[in-house]
């Protein structure tokens, strides 16, 4: 009794089949919960925020759980995949708004000891809380800015996914 043999379309069919296998990679898509190590620079190189030394970021891609810019990036990317991208100010924190830059009397801050790059907690009448970074102490007023701390910035990331899970 002799083997039956493969034809020779049927051996190339299989490794196609086998090719496009391999090639089926899953990528990041809305909806996935993803863990991503990164560092986040400005232009000038200096750090704002990394992972390194410490546990990977994880969010649910378009939840609105992180800027709209880097979870632009994300998607696509497959597990293990490394990469370097720019998010413009628009897709970050926004402008610089002059319109949240004010003054305060330094009779409202009590005896609190303000110096330029203070962190201030106020509130609002309605019982809001929001951070004000003092940007100028003058002789009876200090400069409030009530921006975010990168508004106005271009971010640069570089963003390694060490894995996601589908919905």
């Amino acid at each position: 009794m002799t083997k039956a043999k493969k034809s020779d379309k049927a051996k190339k069919s299989d490794k196609a089949k086998k090719s496009d296998k391999a090639k089926k990679v899953d990528k990041v898509k809305k909806g996935d919960k993803v863990k991503v190590h990164y560092k986040g620079t400005l232009e000038d190189g200096s750090v704002f925020d990394t992972s390194e030394g410490g546990d990977p970021l994880e969010f649910e891609v378009g939840s609105g759980q992180i800027i709209e810019g880097f979870e632009k990036h994300i998607v696509g990317m497959k597990k293990g995949e490394e990469k370097d991208f720019t998010v413009p100010p628009e897709e970050a924190y926004g402008p610089h708004r002059k319109d949240l830059v004010g003054r305060l009397a330094k009779q409202q801050l009590g005896k609190l000891d303000v110096k330029v790059g203070s962190v201030l907690q106020l509130e609002t009448k309605d019982g809001e809380v929001f951070e004000a970074n003092v940007t100028e102490v003058g002789k009876d007023a200090v400069t409030v800015d009530l921006n975010h701390p990168l508004a106005g910035k271009a971010l640069n990331f570089n963003v390694q996914v060490v894995g996601f899970k589908k919905p």
